[in-house]
């Protein structure tokens, strides 16, 4: 495609690491290259969190049971997650994008979006952009791949990204991006899930170029105001803004269990140990939370949500775990459930003397938390438990430990 300046007003580059888990641990273990691996707990109720490239032809992905990813791959290699050396690099591949722009929107550890409108005369045209972005990752992280989209809107750098994986480096520009995208499926338009898919289909609308060329009134008729969204983004239409100060809508941290359980006892420990990583990392972040959500999964995968603000936005874990504690009384479900997790939500910046005196009501727990941050960070956060945590009281039940921040609200 032709890649002249003059056909670009504006300049957005996504980047996305390929499958960033597999990828570290081969990375770390060279005697995992070249192999199917799962990255995951090696149990039965286990799910894959990332399977390698060379697992993914059996028709292995992300999310899947680990049981029958087994199945479909009986050759992979399970390989347990290793969260904190995922977060170091990470570390480093943020850093590199932001010495390319200094508007990076992060969507998660292993994804963002880079306002680059500007920055020809530093890296040249687009596709140089891209490469040099790539060649720069690699050389920070000693061999990891990224796959970079560039166009003039957000929506279209993110397909694009995904195009070529893994390694992968695609540029349309923004006069060709409406014919690019036509060809592609309607799954491929941003929000559009299983459910819209199929009110599409019932629509006679199979790829974007069909929903491009409806009647936008029917759209909204059939979808409502998302019909409006999804004729836009077919349109190559978004004027989205990368943003550099994006502040997460969320942070939570839930178990997934090695074996059910309905005890309340059981729960509320598993409610405090991931109060204490919540609040730990709203604390790292220089935030407070208005709000606490419990989360619970029962055998039959059923999600079941209560959530609850407090009088004062707050990052000390005993006020989050004592929230949680009265929200578990409010759910109907009598379990067993296989997954708990806790989230801190409507996130605040802690910012002059009105905000920080919201905390002095609970300063010396909070006191007590900031020093046992430190010496997590000098020294490990297996170091210092609670009494009753259930690493130690409940044995090695734990399935998976996920930790997230929830950028992707309204992408």
């Amino acid at each position: 495609m032709n890649n002249a300046l003059h056909n670009w007003d504006r300049i957005v580059i996504h980047a996305d690491m390929d499958s960033f888990y597999a990828a570290v641990e081969q990375l770390d273990d060279p005697g995992l290259q070249g192999h199917p691996i799962l990255v995951g707990s090696n149990s039965g109720r286990g799910v894959v969190l990332t399977a390698s490239y060379e697992a993914r032809p059996f028709g292995v992905g992300s999310g899947m049971p680990m049981a029958q990813a087994q199945r479909l791959c009986p050759d992979a290699l399970i390989v347990p997650p290793r969260f904190k050396r995922y977060q170091e690099l990470s570390t480093i591949i943020m850093t590199v994008f932001s010495d390319f722009s200094p508007i990076v929107e992060p969507l998660s550890l292993d994804e963002a979006f880079l306002e680059m409108t500007g920055s020809e005369g530093l890296f040249g045209e687009p596709k140089n952009m891209g490469r040099q972005l790539k060649e720069a990752v690699k050389t920070a992280t000693q061999g990891l791949t990224v796959s970079v989209g560039v166009s003039g809107s957000k929506y279209v750098a993110k397909v694009a990204s995904g195009f070529a994986k893994p390694d992968g480096l695609t540029v349309v520009p923004p006069t060709a991006a409406r014919r690019w995208l036509a060809p592609l499926p309607v799954s491929k338009l941003w929000g559009a899930g299983e459910k819209t898919q199929t009110r599409f289909a019932a629509m006679g609308l199979k790829t974007i170029g069909d929903v491009a060329n409806s009647n936008p009134s029917l759209l909204v008729k059939q979808l409502g105001n998302a019909g409006s969204h999804f004729y836009s983004l077919s349109c190559a239409k978004d004027a989205r803004k990368v943003k550099s100060q994006h502040t997460a809508k969320s942070i939570g941290s839930e178990h997934t269990l090695d074996r059910d359980t309905r005890h309340p006892r059981e729960i509320k420990n598993y409610l405090r140990r991931s109060a204490d990583a919540v609040a730990r990392r709203l604390r790292n972040k220089g935030l407070i939370a208005a709000g606490v959500r419990v989360k619970l999964k029962t055998s039959e995968f059923q999600l079941l949500t209560r959530q609850e603000h407090f009088d004062e936005p707050t990052d000390v874990a005993d006020i989050l775990y004592k929230k949680a504690s009265v929200l578990l009384s409010a759910f109907q479900h009598s379990g067993p459930f296989r997954l708990v997790g806790v989230t801190a939500f409507d996130l605040r910046t802690v910012k002059g003397p009105l905000q920080l005196s919201l905390l002095k009501r609970d300063g010396r727990e909070r006191r007590l938390e900031s020093t046992l941050d430190k010496i997590a960070e000098r020294f490990g956060e297996d170091v210092v438990h609670r009494a009753g945590d259930p690493k130690t009281t409940l044995g090695a039940d734990l399935v998976a430990n996920l930790d997230f921040l929830d950028n992707t609200e309204g992408m």
